[in-house]
């Protein structure tokens, strides 16, 4: 009889995330993985001392996936940088649903989160390129934007809208040049900044 393959934390992760991606992150157990590697949970608990660990290393192979996107959508020459980004945030939603509801949409109350601005500071660096705003105002800027796509990219991710490019293009269009009115001071949106 053949060995076993063996089951390394590599495969357990990847048959994790495709388990999420097909079945949603609340399929994700270790009765359901082990069925899916084809072994018992015991290789999972060897690799991994809680299914919590096994969750942070799936959440950070479905950000590196999402990191990918952003890439892809930055190589782009049809459209300007930062909108390059947003197609890119809410393309993953439409493609990935699952794993942007594992990124997104999943309880965050346990977790430490920070302000995050440095890891911003590439976004709100083009902010402030493109905008001639201060720092501050350049993150609130992001910050703003990104509440927009991130409902936008929920949206679609929940198929309650369906993934249109030039639609979301033109939104994004919309609420940016929005927000650089407000923020240069030309703010003639209804009810102004009550």
């Amino acid at each position: 009889m053949p060995p076993k393959p063996k089951v390394t934390k590599d495969s357990i992760v990847a048959a994790a995330l495709e388990l999420v991606r097909s079945a949603g992150v609340d399929a994700l157990n270790a009765r359901s993985l082990a069925k899916a590697l084809g072994c018992s949970t015991q290789p999972i608990f060897s690799n991994y001392a809680a299914m919590d660990e096994l969750r942070l290393a799936v959440v950070a192979e479905a950000n590196s996936i999402y990191e990918g996107y952003l890439e892809r959508e930055s190589e782009r020459t049809d459209v300007l940088p930062y909108k390059a980004a947003g197609l890119g945030l809410v393309r993953f939603a439409a493609e990935e649903p699952e794993l942007f509801k594992l990124l997104y949409m999943r309880d965050r109350r346990g977790e430490t989160i920070g302000d995050g601005r440095e890891a911003l500071r590439p976004m709100t660096d083009l902010i402030r390129r493109q905008t001639g705003l201060g720092e501050e105002e350049a993150y609130r800027f992001h910050l703003e934007m990104w509440v927009f796509l991130h409902g936008f990219a929920t949206m679609i991710a929940t198929g309650f809208l369906e993934w249109d490019e030039e639609s979301v293009g033109t939104m994004m269009t919309d609420v940016y040049q929005g927000l650089i009115r407000r923020f240069s001071g030309q703010n003639d949106s209804i009810g102004g900044n009550k």
